[in-house]
């Protein structure tokens, strides 16, 4: 896999659709080729960054992902690629990165909600079903599909990590070349 430097892998799709297990793998695939690549995880950084888990109305998401995109322009800026596991489903924050990041890969992991529902391990969905969580994405808060993602990877019954990161790799792969053909 040859990547260039500075590329923005974002990886999207509802909670519990396997963003961070998918991004884990490719993180990883990228590292043993001694490629400085950081993985960062929505969730881990909202944490790190301090916001509270009561703010999670739609605005309040907006703008915690207008600073996931800026950051990650920081480190792409800088010839760092950057594998970003997020939610983030608004056509805004996607558009941001499309025109501000030169190499923007855009990675949808879509999953039917009614398998994520019935996934639900943490039991986000099916608490927020009975109207005990509030402003969970795909429940209360309507996701804004990404229009033409770059890839689009189908979890469905039957995928596993292992064969989602091979699939995902492979079409990495194409999309590089493709654009390496181009220059």
């Amino acid at each position: 896999m040859v990547v260039n430097k500075g590329t923005l892998f974002w990886i999207t799709g509802l909670s519990g659709s396997g963003k961070t297990s998918l991004a884990k793998n490719l993180y990883n695939n990228i590292r043993e080729k001694n490629i400085n690549t950081v993985f960062l995880d929505g969730d881990v950084l909202r944490s790190i960054l301090g916001y509270k888990n009561n703010n999670y109305e739609k605005n309040s998401r907006l703008a915690v992902a207008m600073k996931y995109s800026n950051l990650s322009k920081l480190f792409t800026d800088q010839g760092i690629n950057v594998i970003f596991a997020t939610i983030s489903m608004f056509d805004a924050v996607r558009s941001w990165n499309k025109k501000n990041i030169k190499n923007y890969v855009e990675i949808y992991l879509k999953v039917p909600l009614d398998k994520i529902i019935e996934r639900d391990k943490n039991q986000l969905f099916s608490k927020a079903v009975k109207k005990e969580n509030k402003n969970v994405v795909g429940i209360d808060i309507t996701i804004e599909e990404p229009k033409n993602p770059d890839i689009i990877l189908y979890n469905n019954e039957g995928s596993t990590i292992e064969s989602l990161s091979k699939n995902l790799i492979e079409k990495i792969n194409s999309i590089l070349v493709a654009n390496e053909e181009k220059k």
